[in-house]
């Protein structure tokens, strides 16, 4: 199969930050944008969304308690049970 070369203008900074991801992915750009076009050719549609889901500090936080045991509902056998504990409060 014949290689062709792609040339396009993107801002220096949009690219570090693409590159960093790429590499983060284990991926290298030329690789991220084959997968990308292939895929776009295929399914006929821009087709996906690769990300890196980071959680805030809320989220982290809340993480770490329930890893931690703190904070937990006691365990209950039934709903009725269950209910019966929030009202109580």
């Amino acid at each position: 199969m014949t290689q062709s070369n792609i040339s396009i203008r993107i801002d220096d900074k949009l690219k570090q930050k693409f590159d960093s991801l790429c590499e983060e992915f284990g991926l290298t750009m030329s690789t991220a944008i084959n997968m990308f076009v292939k895929t776009v050719v295929r399914e006929q549609r821009i087709p996906f969304e690769i990300s890196m889901h980071t959680p805030n500090t809320e989220t982290i936080k809340a993480i770490e308690d329930v890893e931690k045991g703190i904070g937990l509902s006691p365990k209950f056998n039934n709903a009725e049970d269950a209910i019966k504990s929030m009202l109580e409060d």
